[in-house]
């Protein structure tokens, strides 16, 4: 179990305008999905914003979190491991959704790398935890095969040599494929994180 806290990073008063909920990568913590959280409050003064810690400690960064294990994953043993995590993952959302008194509709996670994965396969739910979904370097374990009631925005640098930008071009086609909606923006020359130009092109998405 993780002894790290979610962040809190604003909490309005009074009535709720929606939830957001950032989920970090594999090996980290809450702290490093600040900036994206803030940029969310920002955007949102009436939003509940919280930085989610894990549950779990990681098993190859000592301090750092996990959402599974990535000690010897594979393409084929992935999907199992993300199905092992996700009642976990989404008790997490509950929990948080309850607090806030707000919809599913009105709740938006939004994740990096493995929190990423954790978030689009929870689309594939059949009751699915939220209404948005923000994908900054991130990718299906094994691509949905019916429409989810998500919306999902998936943003990616070209320059990603961890998770390659091609997991989210085959994501952003099967979803058009199911008549889903759904938004792919690649900025060139950005890597593995969620850097302010991605940022920039949600802010025209969310607009």
């Amino acid at each position: 179990m993780s002894r790290l806290e979610s962040i809190v990073v604003q909490q309005p008063a009074g009535d709720l305008s929606r939830l957001v909920l950032l989920m970090h990568g594999v090996g980290s913590v809450p702290q490093s999905m600040l900036g994206v959280a803030n940029w969310f409050a920002r955007r949102d003064p009436r939003a509940l914003v919280v930085s989610v810690a894990s549950p779990e400690a990681s098993d190859l960064s000592p301090g750092g979190l996990q959402w599974f294990s990535v000690r010897g994953v594979t393409e084929e043993n992935r999907q199992a491991r993300v199905d092992a995590a996700m009642p976990g993952f989404t008790a997490t959302v509950d929990r948080w959704r309850r607090a806030a008194g707000v919809s599913v509709a009105d709740t938006l996670i939004a994740g990096f790398s493995q929190g990423a994965i954790m978030a689009l396969e929870s689309t594939k739910l059949d009751d699915a935890p939220a209404g948005d979904v923000v994908a900054f370097a991130g990718r299906y374990a094994s691509l949905p095969t019916r429409r989810p009631t998500a919306n999902v925005h998936l943003l990616h640098g070209d320059a990603d040599a961890v998770m390659p930008v091609a997991g989210a071009q085959a994501a952003q086609d099967c979803l058009e494929s199911l008549g889903a909606t759904v938004s792919l923006d690649i900025v060139p020359g950005v890597g593995h994180e969620p850097a302010p130009s991605l940022l920039a092109m949600l802010g025209a998405r969310l607009a």
